[in-house]
């Protein structure tokens, strides 16, 4: 006898259900009770069996785009599947479904787009923002990403084409950290587009208008958040890839009133002080007797510089002492005092100092020991500022973090070379292993994946009602001691991401007693912290329909 199953679907209705459909895997009992009898294959196959027909066909495809292309249809008709692929082997997947490949895959959104995926919220949706979240068909959404595309990666802006991002980070909790996917909405906030040959595109999918003024734009942003208040209140908002000034005043806007955080400024940050916390395992001393220069003086830079700070403060510094011995450098040259051009987060880190836009004179007079790039300008780090650095240091630490590839301010294999082996590098994409006289580094990548995640976990687990620095920090010390001797003997600064989920369960384990601590949780406080997190994971499988 047919009957309907849970979700009040049968025959092709659960097959085009992507979070339901199990295709060639539904079994016997299920075909016949579902009406599917004649509308699959006669065979019956295990997930395991339909993830190597994957692999296969992947195999089939000449580029990472293409891969992803596949992989996004994937997602559109069989989620449990999709998300079981690139949990099984997420050194090789991860960096398709997501960095360096989401990059190209922005830039071409609107040319490979097959399905809407999240929500597109459009400025002309002003005064009836509710309701159109109201269309979302799931009640219970704990975490929305959103975007106005207006600095995706270091494309800049491309409008609607910034989609890809919030799709991709949510993508990632998954993968990276078990948070259940049924919970997280990709969100598009369409107020327009500078970019003039995208808004001359025929396939553009955004409204076609220039980005109105701030004064224009955050009241639009006031009633999204109070909305999300409204519509879903244990919701925690992730801001991505928001202009710098912007990302930097909304960030202050709302984080003290709503569960919200912004991961190009503290994801960014997390990831860059796990690095550095290993880094002075290899060099020794401590964080607050570092100088530090930043190339990059925007959003991600800021960020970074407020957490150093925080945790320099920590280890004894008072904050003016902390601010002191971080110096950044901008489009403009040296960020120094007598500038009249700066933003207002960023006079805090202009100091006394002659002006200059020479990056190799500026490193020479402030003498660092870390130079890290958040510039989003590849090859910025010239052969004399590296130079430089190695001159003036026994152990230089290089952070070139800009991505994608082609953005970032020096390649691995460079910055060995110009310090003869001296460098502690990492950069925010992969490169490959450098051999240098006779020796073999293995650069790590910086990447938020190994911070964000994880956060969104705790988040996830303690019901927390505010996100808080502290728990970036603790995110970050959990990851830098993740990495074993032998890898921090190569030169490598993170963990392996082959192992990313057993990390993230154990960053998340930390991140939640933070939120405990601060009485930040709504859920009682258990007794075994990982095995809390644990309880909580999405698990690749099928569902019981019944």
């Amino acid at each position: 006898m047919m009957k309907v199953s849970r979700s009040g679907k049968m025959g092709l209705d659960l097959i085009h259900d992507p979070v339901l459909n199990k295709n060639t895997a539904f079994s016997v009992e299920e075909r016949e009770k579902y009406g599917l009898l004649g509308l699959l294959p006669a065979v019956v196959e295990t997930l395991d069996q339909q993830v190597q027909r994957v692999l296969m066909q992947l195999n089939h495809k000449h580029s990472d785009i293409d891969r992803f292309i596949y992989l996004t249809g994937l997602l559109d008709t069989n989620e449990t599947l999709f998300y079981k692929v690139i949990m099984s082997d997420p050194t090789r997947f991860l960096p398709i479904v997501y960095d360096p490949t989401i990059g190209e895959a922005c830039l071409k959104f609107g040319h490979i787009y097959r399905r809407s995926r999240g929500v597109y919220l459009s400025i002309a949706h002003k005064g009836n923002v509710s309701k159109v979240l109201g269309d979302w068909p799931d009640k219970d959404v704990r975490f929305i990403c959103v975007t106005n595309g207006g600095r995706i990666l270091g494309l800049g802006d491309i409008g609607a084409n910034g989609m890809g991002i919030p799709i991709g980070k949510l993508q990632l909790y998954t993968g990276a950290a078990g948070v259940p996917p049924e919970h997280l909405l990709p969100l598009f906030l369409d107020a327009g587009t500078n970019n003039e040959p995208l808004l001359e595109d025929p396939l553009y999918l955004g409204i076609r208008q220039k980005r109105p003024p701030t004064e224009e734009l955050y009241p639009f942003v006031d009633e999204f958040v109070e909305a999300v208040q409204e519509r879903y209140p244990d919701c925690c908002i992730h801001f991505e890839d928001w202009t710098g000034s912007d990302a930097v005043h909304l960030l202050a806007r709302y984080r003290d009133k709503v569960c919200c955080y912004n991961d190009d400024i503290q994801g960014t940050a997390g990831i860059t002080l796990a690095g550095l916390i290993n880094a002075l395992k290899i060099k020794g001393g401590s964080l607050k007797d570092e100088t530090i220069f930043f190339a990059g003086a925007g959003s991600a830079g800021i960020g970074l510089a407020d957490l150093l700070v925080s945790e320099m403060v920590s280890e004894g510094l008072s904050e003016e002492e902390a601010r002191s011995r971080i110096w950044m450098y901008d489009v403009n040259g040296l960020l120094q005092s007598e500038r009249d051009d700066l933003f207002d987060f960023q006079r805090k880190y202009a100091h006394k100092h002659a002006p200059t836009r020479d990056l190799t004179k500026a490193i020479k007079s402030v003498k660092p020991t870390t130079l890290i790039g958040v510039s989003t300008v590849g090859g910025l780090f010239t052969r004399s500022v590296v130079e430089a650095m190695a001159d003036l240091n026994e152990r230089p630490v290089v952070f070139a973090l800009s991505n994608p590839t082609d953005h970032a301010e020096c390649t691995a294999e460079q910055a060995y070379q110009w310090t003869k082996g001296k460098v502690i590098f990492a950069a925010g994409v992969q490169f490959p292993p450098v051999d240098y006289a006779g020796e073999t580094y293995r650069p790590g990548q910086a990447n938020n994946l190994y911070i964000f995640p994880a956060v969104a976990m705790a988040i996830y687990a303690t019901r927390a009602r505010r996100v808080t620095d502290e728990m970036f920090i603790e995110a970050a010390k959990a990851v830098a001691d993740q990495v074993p001797e032998k890898l921090l003997g190569q030169g490598t600064l993170f963990p392996p991401q082959s192992d990313i989920l057993e990390t993230s369960v154990k960053t998340a384990a930390r991140v939640a007693k933070t939120v405990f601590d601060a009485g930040l949780a709504q859920v009682p406080q258990p007794a075994d912290l990982e095995a809390f997190v644990r309880e909580h994971l999405y698990d690749a499988s099928y569902p019981d329909l019944d």
